[in-house]
């Protein structure tokens, strides 16, 4: 008895030790950065699956997260103290930082509080994070009100705008506004903007989809006698007014601007009421005379109606607005970084040309637009006139961005704002509804006007994604490069990737699928690149078939298309998931990429195709369409492969794996010479591409690299490509063992280069090689733009891994190339920042300081004669060493 007794007491004492364990926190270590579908506390969600991820900081290296719990409900303080009344997941046995809700229904306009509780490695509870909060949106409730318009004139150049004044008689607990346009629209409440997004809806195909914005506007609705609700309606992409090669002005969808508005207010006695658009709103035009995104905007002060937006106001002329259609059945939550103005940028000179004319210069190449204020006599009208260049005489030239402008009188000229002064003081104008891309700013007056720099500001406008990656490096070359290309990466991103915030302002894939790594590498993207998916899925024919550009109204689905530009569909979500570990965009796009490469096969079944626009805008050497566009087919093929793999879909990875194998071998019978390992004419498009894209056989990829080099050599150290050619010239190169050799052309500074451009003044990347070309001169243009990709891959080393992605565990393999004294990247992924530094010293020897995230390894790949890992050697008979390293700071000397 005593024996059992004692058996019963040690068993106690073991359990409440191991209990105290599991709730007793390491204070060390940290969860934070708690974020839902990639937002932080978002409003307005409508997934009815959201993800949660968070990061943990400790500087124990020995701690990783083996487990979590997860704890969602609508008590705040009850989710605090570990209890969700809505889910708790259990523990998860996981060391992944993704947890995807798997719960009850959420239900619609709720707001939902979670926490993660991480168990670490002892299945000790190591941290708690704070709590973080999401809310649902409208999900998949009717939408109560109707659509409203002014009047159905799609010609009619005024803004519409729109007012209601409401009674607030009792005490609001929570106010939210749901708002949804087919154009662009402002909301105004008691006088004051709400928010401070731009251009919102996201551009989407209007007449599939209809992007909704939520807004708290518990502060601004409270208890008082009236409150006076506003908007603004713009015409976007949707009443395109404008003329240009691509037929906007045509598009099936065409309208004049509407709104849909719920505005849900709850009262503290537990009653709701939902004030919605219908014919009761009254309406009115305005100031804003005319409004284009391809263009401009035109605003007359004269006509504006003090306090439109206030509860004041007298709206007895304003007529009552008409209920109208829907664009769309399907309106969805708009779940991404919103575009914002993100930088006031001050003109480095303004010169006076006369007294009616400047021309102020920022002194780079931005998105955005121009904030003016001034004092002018009454009625003076400015032309604002926009422009990336100056011309011989130094004055504005139009002429790089203005050749697919087809316009159809004077009445609206290209990137110019007209703005008429009213004359009682300082005045103001900034577009509401309308971007542009400049560093020039011309101001013309009818009238005599006195103007300094300090009455001119540029706007940086972009979607506002957070910056994520740095590099910093001996070679000021290569800093200005790496800024260039950020400048241009941002500058194309409104909501979905573009070409030229100028010109075109247009979705093209081939860009985007070219900078997809570099605008990963250097901004937290997932947001607006899974939203243009959806755009993709949208446009997609029964067939399979994707536009060129897109979203569109129809533009492009028999020029500019083909796999080497719309790869998109396949490229982007596999590299979301390398770069997140996150496998939605795959999943949801699986059977579109499938669609998609179904359709290739259909009409090449020689596993060759032609179907495409090939290396585009080359420096000289044009290599064959077939060779560049079989690549891409392979290259989704082998995704959809991968895909279906990862997927469970072992019989699509069988098909699609061999389809992959039979696409290579044709396109290795037909362009690879075996004896001399020579494809095609041996242009670096030709060598570069199969390299990069895993087409060439393992026995022939020495041969082929050395092929590769003698043909750069022979181009004078310089890249002779295109667009295709310029995503893998430097990679196949640094990957083929002539690493130096690539960092000697990345970093040129004479023609054709990247620092050739930057030597001739460029802020952002040019769309062409040739700065005095006839055509394609574009200033701020992306297809160009993979090198600050290559920064990070080659130069820091830093790669996701594709058995472990999204960083879980990173590979580094830096290169240490001759010609650069130092380098460092530094990359925040989805577990914390990556550190990848290195420093030559004397004799030989490189200092490389790495830092890896808490709950996440890394895989270094060094090449040296010796290797020292924190003063540990490393012994290797080789050359090339790969060891493993846990979390945490790390000094590595290499000794060359």
């Amino acid at each position: 008895m005593k024996t059992e007794f004692l058996k019963l007491r040690i068993f106690i004492l073991i359990f409440l030790v191991f209990s105290s364990c599991e709730n007793e926190e390491n204070k060390d270590v940290k969860v934070f950065d708690l974020v839902c579908e990639y937002l932080k506390d978002p409003i307005g969600i409508d997934t009815e699956k959201p993800r949660f991820r968070w990061k943990i900081a400790t500087e124990d290296k020995n701690v990783h997260q083996v487990a979590y719990e997860m704890y969602i409900g609508t008590d705040s303080i009850a989710v605090s103290e570990g209890e969700g009344n809505i889910w708790q997941s259990g523990t998860v046995r996981d060391s992944v930082n993704l947890a995807v809700y798997d719960g009850p229904s959420l239900n619609p306009f709720t707001k939902y509080f979670w926490r993660i509780k991480v168990l670490d490695q002892d299945n000790a509870v190591s941290a708690t994070s704070e709590v973080a909060s999401f809310e649902t949106g409208i999900m998949n409730e009717e939408w109560k009100g109707s659509w409203i318009t002014d009047l159905n004139d799609i010609d009619l150049k005024p803004a519409p705008y729109f007012r209601k004044e409401i009674d607030i008689t009792k005490e609001v607990t929570k106010a939210t506004a749901y708002i949804t346009a087919a154009g662009l629209f402002e909301l105004h409440i008691n006088g004051d903007k709400i928010g401070n997004n731009r251009l919102d809806p996201t551009y989407t195909r209007f007449d599939k989809r209809n992007l909704y914005v939520t807004h708290d506007v518990t502060k601004q609705i409270q208890e008082e006698d009236e409150i006076a609700l506003g908007v603004i309606l713009g015409n976007g992409w949707y009443n395109h007014q404008s003329t240009a090669v691509w037929n906007f002005h045509e598009a099936e969808w065409r309208n004049r601007p509407r709104f849909l508005m719920n505005l849900k207010i709850q009262y503290r006695d537990g009653t709701s009421e939902d004030i919605v658009t219908d014919s009761d709103w009254k309406t009115a035009t305005g100031p804003i005379t005319f409004n284009s995104i391809y263009t401009a905007e035109h605003y007359n002060a004269n006509l504006e109606q003090t306090d439109w937006n206030s509860s004041d106001f007298e709206d007895s002329a304003w007529k009552n607005a008409i209920e109208t259609e829907a664009p769309s059945d399907n309106i969805v939550a708009q779940s991404l970084h919103p575009v914002r103005n993100t930088e006031e940028i001050k003109p480095v000179s303004v010169q006076k040309v006369s007294d009616t004319k400047y021309i102020f210069d920022l002194g780079r190449n931005i998105s955005g637009v121009s904030k003016i204020k001034l004092k002018g006599e009454p009625n003076t009208e400015l032309r604002i006139t926009h422009a990336e260049q100056l011309d011989s005489m130094g004055a504005i030239d139009m002429s790089n961005i203005n050749v697919h402008y087809r316009p159809m009188d004077d009445s609206d000229p290209f990137q110019t704002d007209i703005f008429t002064l009213k004359g009682d003081g300082e005045e103001t104008f900034m577009p509401k509804f309308n971007y542009k891309g400049f560093q020039y700013v011309e101001v013309e007056s009818n009238k005599p006007i006195e103007l300094h720099k300090e009455n001119l500001t540029g706007i940086f406008m972009h979607s506002d994604v957070p910056q994520v990656g740095k590099i910093k490096s001996s070679n000021e070359i290569i800093n200005k490069i790496w800024e260039a290309t950020n400048a241009s990466y941002l500058s194309n991103l409104f909501g979905y990737p573009t070409d030229c915030p100028q010109r075109e302002k247009n979705g093209w894939t081939g860009d985007a699928h070219i900078a997809i790594e570099t605008g990963l590498y250097n901004y937290d993207g997932i947001t607006v690149y899974e939203k243009w998916m959806d755009d993709h899925r949208d446009e997609q024919q029964p067939n399979g078939v994707l536009p060129s550009i897109i979203p569109t109204w129809g533009w492009g689905y028999d020029w500019g298309n083909g796999p080497d530009w719309t790869s998109t569909i396949a490229i982007i979500p596999w590299e979301l998931y390398q770069f997140y570990g996150d496998s939605r965009a795959l999943e949801e796009n699986y059977d579109n990429i499938k669609l998609y490469v179904d359709h290739i096969t259909e009409i090449s079944p020689s596993g060759l195709t032609d179907w495409g626009l090939g290396d585009w805008v080359p420096v000289e050497d044009k290599t064959p369409v077939e060779l560049t566009s079989s690549i891409y087919y392979y290259v989704d093929a082998n995704i959809l492969a991968k895909t279906a793999k990862l997927l469970g879909k072992e019989e699509d990875n069988r098909k699609y794996s061999d389809l992959a194998e039979k696409i290579k071998l044709a396109i290795n019978e037909k362009y690879l010479n075996k004896e001399t390992g020579i494809y095609g004419s041996g242009f670096q498009t030709e060598l570069s591409a199969p390299l990069y894209w895993g087409i060439v056989p393992a026995n022939q990829k020495e041969l082929v690299a050395k092929n590769l080099a003698a043909k750069v050599i022979e181009d004078e150290k310089h890249i002779n490509v295109g667009l295709l050619g310029s995503k893998t010239i430097l990679n196949a190169l640094s990957e083929n063992g002539y690493k130096d050799l690539a960092y000697e052309v990345a970093s040129r500074e004479t023609y054709p280069s990247w620092g050739w451009w930057i030597k001739n003044g460029a802020t952002t990347l040019l769309e062409n090689w040739d700065i005095g070309a006839d055509s394609d001169l574009s200033r701020n243009h992306i297809m160009f733009g993979e090198i600050s990709a290559w920064f990070f891959k080659a130069l820091g080393g830093i790669f996701p891994d594709h058995e472990n992605p999204g960083f879980k565990n990173v590979l580094l393999k830096p290169k240490f190339v001759k010609d650069l004294d130092h380098f460092e990247a530094r990359y925040e992924g989805p577990y914390g920042e990556i550190l990848s530094k290195w420093e030559k010293l004397e004799n030989g020897v490189v200092k490389y300081d790495v830092v890896i995230p808490p709950n996440s390894t890394a895989t270094v790949f060094l090449e040296g004669n010796n290797i020292e890992v924190d003063g540990n050697k490393i012994e290797s008979k080789q050359k090339a060493k790969a060891f493993n390293l846990k979390s945490g700071e790390h000094r590595i000397l290499v000794y060359l």
